[in-house]
């Protein structure tokens, strides 16, 4: 049996001031999975990331990698993962192609094995046509490509992924998905962070939420949306919706023929829609306001 991409387990880091950052977390991501780590800014996400990666140390607990226990097997843990901070952090006077060869040299891989795979990440992430452009002169979603491509170079069984899409437009987001799909499906396990909710959905299987130190919520995303007690849905019709069936139901008119209602558990979306239907209307479209993931974020971190 594959042993977990993640082992933590009863992880707790309380920093010299006294902050206690994490509190007994136990966590485990299996070996080829897309998981989410969800939270608020100063939840915890980062402190986990950067213990992972021997930034931060530990107070309490253990954590394993693909079986490397991170206090006794250091750099094979480090051989395992590949990281993409939030932040930028190469040299912005040198050349793209300069930056990734480098990096493969950090890992000890041959020069020749480093250009090879340097070659095919830059075609694959789109940044060939850039790599002998001084990383200074990127645009900023460039520049996030540019450091999934160094973090690939070694060929990672684990790729971490803090905030990857940030100041990325949606066009180049949406090509950068592809890329994390494919690059999944291959058999590398991914472990995200992001405030881009709709990613969670449209990416990964499963999720954790972690508030103020500690793991909240912890299943798939698919049982995650079953969580959500309400929803709002935007509804298109061919006619006005009768007057009696809006108070009824409480529908809020937005414009001509279109409108937000709000369902739940109680109120369930096709028991709405066989209501509104009985008066041999037609729904054009019907498709949920913002995103589940999001509301089910917001409304925990509130509580």
């Amino acid at each position: 049996m594959n042993k977990p991409a993640i082992d933590i387990k009863n992880l707790s880091k309380t920093y010299t001031n006294g902050t206690k950052a994490l509190e007994n977390i136990n966590l485990e991501v299996k070996s080829g999975d897309f998981f989410a780590l969800l939270g608020a800014n100063g939840a915890g996400k980062t402190t986990i990331i950067n213990i992972l990666t021997s930034l931060v140390t530990k107070t309490e607990g253990s954590v394993k990698v693909f079986g490397h226990n991170l206090d006794t097997e250091l750099n094979a843990v480090k051989n395992s993962i590949g990281v993409v901070p939030q932040e930028f952090n190469f040299n912005i006077f040198e050349k793209v192609f300069n930056i990734v060869v480098r990096q493969g040299g950090y890992y000890g891989m041959d020069e020749k094995d480093a250009i090879a795979k340097t070659e095919e990440v830059l075609k694959k992430l789109e940044l060939w046509d850039k790599k002998d452009v001084v990383s200074q002169s990127l645009s900023g979603g460039m520049k996030r490509r540019l450091m999934i491509a160094r973090a690939l170079i070694h060929s990672p069984k684990l790729l971490i992924l803090d905030e990857p899409t940030a100041g990325v437009d949606a066009e180049l987001r949406k090509g950068m998905w592809e890329y994390l799909i494919e690059l999944n499906k291959s058999g590398t396990t991914i472990l995200l962070t992001t405030h881009y909710l709709e990613e969670v959905e449209e990416l990964c299987k499963n999720a954790a939420m972690i508030k103020k130190g500690q793991i909240i919520l912890n299943d798939s995303v698919k049982n995650l949306l079953t969580k959500i007690d309400g929803e709002i849905y935007v509804v298109e019709t061919n006619k006005s919706i009768n007057k009696d069936v809006i108070k009824k139901l409480g529908i809020n008119k937005v414009d001509d023929n279109l409108y937000e209602i709000n369902v739940s558990k109680k109120k369930p979306l096709q028991s709405v829609i066989s209501q509104i239907t009985k008066d041999k209307l037609e729904i054009i479209s019907i498709k949920p306001k913002g995103n589940r993931i999001e509301n089910l974020f917001l409304s925990i971190i509130k509580k």
